[in-house]
């Protein structure tokens, strides 16, 4: 770590995060996390001193600012808005013990690239750090965002009509119905945890404890300390009896997040737990019965684990008498134009952001890309496009990069037969269009989907051939179109 604005030379290969903050303890932690991950920490204590940091030699090598949102002196908005006036294209990340949406709407204004709500976990940190630093990152409207907005917990919430979606979710709520460990497999992003917490909440034990254990975020050392507990002395460092997860789900249920992370000693363990229904504290000469239901996840398929000897086997089977596939959203692109419109409705609930239309231009834009980050990139370019969004609705321009990148890749959304839309209801400037001329789309295209047969033209639109007719003489359409 250094607090200094030295001059020395600084070798090209050494990444550089600035931390702007003035409390002692955190500037150590995250240091040395940061180390570890091999990073080099400068640390500024207020903002003045990030400022004239940002022209020395070693600032200028600088490849991301994380700032404390309670450093002294100039407000933290007005803060990131110098600091990227000065470097426009270094990414800045927001530590706030807020979770409040409000804070990130300013701060993302502003000109920071995400926000983290303290306390933050080393790996979520680091994984923060990565996305924005990454060349990948240079795309900055398709990037993740590290908060979620809050899911909700029914299957209701759960929006989508792809067949493999569908039935995903009739199979996720018979099971939950049950009492058996469940397994949900699915590439990040696809919406494993909000389908975990709904299956909860119609479970029998929704009155229960849920907890939910992200493996991939604890060092393997401590993974069986956190899911059996341990005892005092029972490694350097345990003072303390620490009770487990499984022991706290007593009765409940408890989620193994990243199931695929356990190391093969744990994955023993956890199979001699669940064949005995036994735990056993790390130390402990004692054991304890408990009445725990296994809800467990993984971005990779547990078959294709224990074929490649990844996986126990036997865990495997224990772990999954229900196993669930959700698809990703590549496979149901057919289900963008309902996400879009739902995730904007909670995004336009949001404190700092307002209700959005979206463009049948924009959801083709959308449409068309492969969403490596699944559901959850679809929220999160939303969520940045409602940020900066100034009319009231979202347009291809809204999604500049995203545009750029596709090109000419831009595939119609507009197949009826598809996606249900067949209609441009808004100008490009985002406006709605008049009614006179999307009734007259509307007509152009029965009489195209019935191949000019007015009498069901006019029966499925609702309305006598007579009527039918005089619209057409008033709205100047050809009946051969």
């Amino acid at each position: 770590m250094s607090e200094s604005h030295s001059l020395e030379p600084v070798e090209q290969d050494v990444r550089i995060v600035m931390l702007i903050d003035d409390e002692p303890a955190q500037t150590r932690l995250i240091s040395a996390i940061a180390a570890r991950d091999g990073w080099r920490t400068l640390v500024a204590g207020d903002p003045e001193t990030a400022i004239a940091m940002l022209g020395t030699r070693e600032g200028m090598q600088i490849s991301a600012i994380l700032l404390d949102h309670w450093v002294p002196g100039d407000d933290a908005c007005e803060l990131i808005a110098e600091l990227k006036s000065r470097r426009p294209a270094l990414p800045i990340l927001m530590l706030t013990t807020s979770a409040s949406p409000l804070l990130a709407v300013e701060a993302m204004r502003a000109g920071a690239s995400d926000y983290l709500v303290k306390p933050v976990s080393p790996e979520r940190l680091m994984d923060a750090l990565r996305a924005v630093t990454t060349r990948e990152a240079q795309r900055r409207e398709l990037a993740p965002l590290t908060e979620k907005m809050s899911a909700s917990l029914d299957f209701d919430a759960m929006i989508g009509t792809a067949p493999g979606f569908r039935a995903a979710l009739a199979q996720a709520a018979k099971a939950a119905r049950g009492h058996g460990h469940v397994a949900i497999e699915g590439a990040s992003g696809t919406g494993k945890e909000m389908l975990v917490r709904a299956m909860h909440s119609a479970s029998p034990r929704a009155r229960e404890a849920l907890r939910i254990v992200d493996l991939g975020a604890i060092p393997s050392a401590s993974v069986e300390s956190v899911l059996f507990g341990h005892e005092p002395g029972a490694f350097p460092g345990a003072f303390d009896r620490q009770i487990g997860a499984f022991q706290h789900c007593d009765n409940g249920t408890l989620v193994l997040d990243e199931i695929d992370r356990l190391s093969p000693v744990t994955q023993g363990r956890l199979a001699d737990a669940l064949t005995s229904g036994i735990i056993r504290p790390v130390g402990a000469t004692y054991g304890f019965r408990v009445d725990v239901r296994l809800f467990v996840t993984s971005n990779i398929s547990l078959s294709e684990l224990v074929a490649g000897g990844l996986f126990d086997e036997g865990l495997a089977e224990k772990l999954s008498p229900t196993r669930i596939r959700l698809p990703p959203l590549c496979e149901r692109t057919g289900d963008i134009p309902a996400l879009t419109r739902h995730f904007l409705a909670r995004i336009g609930e949001q404190p700092g952001l307002k209700h959005l239309s979206v463009t049948d231009s924009a959801l083709a834009l959308l449409a068309a890309y492969e969403w490596p980050g699944n559901v959850r990139q679809l929220q999160s370019v939303l969520f940045r496009a409602a940020v900066y969004c100034e009319g009231d609705a979202l347009t291809a321009e809204s999604f500049p990069e995203l545009s750029e990148m596709l090109g000419d890749q831009q595939a119609p959304l507009l197949g009826a037969q598809h996606e249900g839309v067949g209609i441009t209801l808004y100008t490009d400037d985002g406006n709605l269009r008049p009614l006179e001329e999307i009734e007259a789309d509307v007509i152009r295209l029965a009489i195209g989907h019935y191949r000019g047969r007015m009498t069901e033209v006019a029966r499925r639109l609702g309305i006598g051939r007579s009527t039918l007719y005089r619209k057409l003489s008033d709205l100047g359409i050809d009946s051969a179109a």
